[in-house]
C-alpha cells in the first residue's frame, strides 16, 4: 500500500511539473535575444564606428554618441567621406543645429541661410549621384517577394526574415541592416530605410546629393517617406539619448534661431583611431542566425504575459536589430 501510495505521489509531481513546463509563457523578443548563442553576435569593426562627443550636463553626466557606419553595398560614397572628415577633425567646434520633434535632430555643416559661416571641407571628397541612394538586388529575389506577407518569414536563400511593405514592394533585413525594396521585371533594387535612429546625409536641392559634412538622426517615427530621396550611412548604436532629449527648436524645420541653444560638438573621432583603452565594442545579432528569425517573430507577434491579441505582422523599423556593448577582446 505504502508503494502504491508513493508511486501516485511521484507520478502526481511528475504531472504538475510537466503541466508547469507545458504552461510556461512564450519568450518574449528580449528572452529571446538574451539567450542567443555567442556565435549568433558579430562583431563590429572600430572602422566602422565613429565617436561624437558633446559637452557634459551640467551635473557633469558625459555625453558619448556612437555611430556604426553602414557597410556594402549601400551609400559607400558618403562613408568614405564620413571616415575622411572624422580624420580631418572637420566636426570638432561646429554645433547641432536643429531638433525637430519627432523627426530629426541635425548637425554640422550649416544651411546658407542660417547665417552661420560655412565650413570648408577637405579636398578630394566623393561626390556621389541619385542613383547611389540604392543597391542592386538580384533576380532570383522575385520568388520570395511574391510569397512575402505581413508576417516576418524566412523564404528559399535569402536569409533574413522578409515582409510586405508600404513604401515598397518588400522590407527585409541585409547584414543587419533593416531595408526594404522593389523587385520587377525592369528595376530590381534595395535601400536601407529610415527607422529610429538611422543616421543620414543632408543635402540641398536635387541633383546635389551631400558629401556627409552635414549629417541627421532619426528621433521619432520613422519619415519613410525619406527613403531613397536622401542617402542612409549608419545608425546611433549608442547615446540617442542625448540627442533625442535636446530642447526643440522653434524656427522653422526646428532650426534654433536663439544661437546660444545651439550644443557644440567636442569632438568626432574614428573608433579605431582612439587609444585602445577608449575604444569602444559593440556587435551586432546576425539577421542571417535562427536567433533573429526567433526575434523577428517575437516582435510581429507578442505572446508574453502582457499581451492579448498578436499582430500578426510587424513593420520593418519596429524589429531594430539587436545591437550590444561588448569587452575588449
Amino acid at each position: 500500500m505504502r508503494i502504491l501510495f508513493a508511486a501516485s505521489a511521484a507520478l502526481a509531481l511528475a504531472s504538475t511539473a510537466f503541466a508547469q513546463e507545458a504552461e510556461a509563457p512564450p519568450p518574449s523578443p528580449g528572452e529571446i535575444v538574451s539567450s542567443a548563442p555567442t556565435d549568433d553576435w558579430i562583431a563590429i569593426d572600430p572602422e566602422n564606428l565613429v565617436v561624437m562627443t558633446l559637452p557634459p550636463l551640467d551635473d557633469g553626466t558625459e555625453r558619448r554618441i556612437v555611430m556604426q557606419l553602414i557597410g556594402a553595398p549601400f551609400s559607400q560614397g558618403w562613408v568614405a567621406n564620413i571616415r575622411t572628415l572624422a580624420r580631418a577633425n572637420y566636426w570638432d567646434g561646429s554645433q547641432i543645429l536643429r531638433v525637430q520633434d519627432n523627426y530629426v535632430v541635425q548637425w554640422g555643416q550649416p544651411d546658407p541661410e542660417m547665417g552661420v559661416e560655412p565650413k570648408a571641407v577637405p579636398e578630394g571628397l566623393k561626390v556621389m549621384t541619385e542613383g547611389e541612394y540604392v543597391a542592386g538586388s538580384p533576380n532570383w529575389l522575385t520568388g520570395p517577394v511574391l510569397q512575402a506577407k505581413r508576417q516576418p518569414q524566412v523564404f528559399e536563400d535569402w536569409p533574413a526574415p522578409m515582409m510586405t511593405d508600404a513604401y515598397a514592394d518588400f522590407a527585409s533585413f541585409r547584414d543587419g541592416w533593416p531595408i526594404a525594396g522593389v523587385q520587377g521585371m525592369h528595376l530590381a533594387v534595395q535601400w536601407p530605410v529610415h527607422c529610429y535612429g538611422m543616421v543620414g546625409v543632408g543635402r540641398n536641392m536635387s541633383p546635389d546629393t551631400g558629401d556627409g559634412s552635414q549629417l541627421y538622426t532619426v528621433i521619432g517615427h520613422a519619415p519613410r517617406h525619406l527613403d531613397r530621396n536622401i542617402a542612409v550611412v549608419g545608425r546611433i548604436v549608442e547615446g540617442i539619448e542625448h540627442l533625442s532629449s535636446l530642447p526643440r527648436g522653434t524656427g522653422p524645420l526646428g532650426f534654433y534661431e536663439d544661437e546660444s541653444k545651439r550644443v557644440p560638438i567636442v569632438s568626432v573621432r574614428m573608433a579605431a583611431d582612439l587609444p585602445e583603452s577608449e575604444q569602444p565594442h559593440f556587435e551586432y545579432l546576425s539577421t542571417a542566425s535562427e536567433s533573429f528569425a526567433r526575434y523577428a517573430d517575437a516582435r510581429a507577434n507578442r505572446r508574453d504575459p502582457f499581451f492579448i491579441q498578436p499582430a500578426g505582422g510587424a513593420d520593418v523599423c519596429n524589429i531594430p536589430v539587436p545591437v550590444r556593448r561588448t569587452d575588449a577582446e
